[in-house]
């Protein structure tokens, strides 16, 4: 149910994609494939020398790598709403980290870029973690009958998600809105308040696990693992670690093999690399790093059996793959997986410093590649600025639809750069931290406000650049942010990015609010 928003048009944009294709020419699928806190140096291709990522190597041999690539927010949730709204998550007050049982944050009547492939005459598909809620009021999600408003109410034709993390309750497979398997018998409940009555729990029977926390991660076990939250039932349900990745693959394969003969947009997010990480025996023990690295090799094939799809398929030519991680590397989150231990040399942040949380670089900045055979060129390389968000107006130029003007107001028509036509892209760009502590960042320079909170996440051992005091890097030279030089030595840089921040905050649609009148008819497929 969307509101009847006002157009402006697009006739400058269209000029610019009318080379791209004609009437007369097919229009390209589009699959992104949406990695989970794999980070800037976790790839061959970014300079990874202990892991082997061939398959994703590939894929950038391909296509054109992005060294300047940066999601809107080092964490899952609001980093997912940025890149699907074309809207800076930190706008609103309800894009943080979501449990299993929050409300759908992006609003049925909130324009997506789902809706924008669907306005294009794309058929529309999400696979794999979702994170970004589902029904209308929190804790009140029917698991056991029809969920809804879910991702069918914002664009999605078609679809089969986790509906919030590995590492959080509810532990099942939400396809179309029901829950794959459900039994009437065994009703699902889901808490995020207290346990059930005879629930056993994680931290009362470290017996029963076969992974064990390092920090929270005690409460409901399934699967031998505990999780974040409590939950009874659904025996029938529930989902084995060790298949995720293979289950997830292969319904994107068959969505994509369902809809060969007719243009598709895929949102495909894998559940690799996020905690808990329990590779299938495939992978374990392959990497020599733990089951990080494992996952990552996990990741990797999946990145292999799409483009094998594609390749079968006959349809790889006109598919554009976008290919990058929703936020920085971590390595403990809450598990005892050695990843710490067995980490070697290995850096999966690279050259930059923190990580998932963080508002330094290693947080937000990640890794993008972008393949379209035969029209654009292979083995490049891009240092254009760009951010994630920019991909709803960008494929909107692509495929010329008219976004309506209350949509995707953050998001910036960058098709050149995407496209390796240009090496300019954006102007600057804001990043926001666990904290919500912001920073803008332009070709040359990184502005951080003061931002309330510890300076390190104390769990994972990240840097998270919370700081009383202003912050100001000269990423050309000091990329590693060592060196804080918001000092009168540089006055008029700090106050002009300062500026930029001030105005971006104070911004109208900062206060837009959209109507919270969900639909109540549960879609039927």
């Amino acid at each position: 149910m969307k509101s009847q928003l006002s157009f402006i048009s697009v006739s400058v944009l269209c000029l610019l994609s009318q080379n791209l294709f004609s009437a007369d020419k097919e229009k390209p699928n589009v699959i992104f494939i949406l990695a989970d806190d794999i980070g800037y140096g976790d790839l061959g291709w970014m300079g990874a020398k202990t892991i082997q990522t061939p398959n994703v190597d590939r894929l950038a041999d391909e296509g054109i790598r992005f060294t300047n690539c940066h999601a809107t927010s080092s964490t899952s949730t609001p980093s997912r709403y940025g890149l699907l709204t074309g809207m800076y998550p930190w706008r609103r007050k309800d894009t943080g980290i979501a449990n299993g049982d929050a409300p759908m944050i992006i609003h049925p009547d909130q324009y997506t870029i789902a809706d924008m492939f669907k306005q294009a005459g794309y058929t529309t598909g999400a696979v794999g973690k979702w994170h970004l809620g589902l029904g209308g009021e929190k804790g009140k999600q029917n698991w056991n009958g029809c969920i809804s408003p879910a991702l069918n109410d914002i664009g999605f034709d078609d679809w089969l998600i986790i509906a919030a993390t590995a590492d959080r309750v509810p532990c099942v497979f939400v396809e179309n809105n029901r829950v794959v398997n459900a039994d009437p018998n065994d009703p699902i409940q889901v808490s995020y308040q207290k346990p059930f009555p005879g629930e056993l729990l994680g931290r009362d029977h470290p017996e029963l696990l076969r992974l064990h926390p390092s920090d929270g991660h005690d409460m409901a076990i399934v699967d031998g693992i505990p999780r974040i939250g409590y939950m009874q039932g659904g025996k029938s349900a529930l989902w084995h670690d060790e298949d995720i990745a293979g289950r997830i693959t292969n319904r994107a394969i068959d969505f994509i093999t369902k809809n060969k003969q007719q243009p598709f947009f895929l949102y495909f997010c894998t559940n690799d690399i996020h905690v808990p990480r329990v590779p299938n025996e495939k992978f374990a023990g392959k990497s020599g790093m733990g089951s990080r690295g494992d996952a990552i090799l996990s990741f990797d094939y999946t990145v292999e059996q799409i483009m094998h799809a594609l390749d079968s398929l006959g349809i790889a030519d006109n598919t554009i793959i976008v290919l990058t991680s929703d936020n920085g590397p971590v390595l403990d989150d809450g598990y005892k997986d050695n990843a710490v231990e067995l980490l070697g040399k290995h850096k999966p942040g690279g050259i930059f410093r923190g990580g998932k949380y963080s508002i330094f670089e290693a947080g937000t900045r990640v890794p993008m590649i972008i393949r379209w055979k035969n029209s654009i060129k292979e083995n490049g390389i891009s240092g254009a600025l760009v951010s994630q968000i920019d991909l709803m107006r960008s494929l909107a130029a692509m495929t010329r639809v008219e976004i309506p003007k209350e949509a995707a107001t953050d998001s910036r028509n960058e098709l050149n750069a995407l496209l390796g036509k240009t090496e300019k892209g954006r102007d600057y760009l804001i990043e926001q931290n666990m904290n919500n502590t912001l920073s803008v960042v332009n070709a040359n320079w990184k502005y951080i406000e003061p931002g309330k909170g510890p300076a390190i996440n104390e769990g994972t051992n990240t840097e998270l650049g919370n700081s009383p005091v202003d912050q100001l890097y000269d990423l050309k030279n000091d990329p590693g942010e060592k060196n804080n030089l918001a000092d009168a030595n540089h006055k008029k840089i700090t106050a002009k990015l300062q500026k930029i921040l001030k105005r971006e905050k104070s911004d109208k649609y900062i206060t837009h609010k959209y109507g919270l009148h969900y639909p109540t008819i549960c879609h039927q497929r």
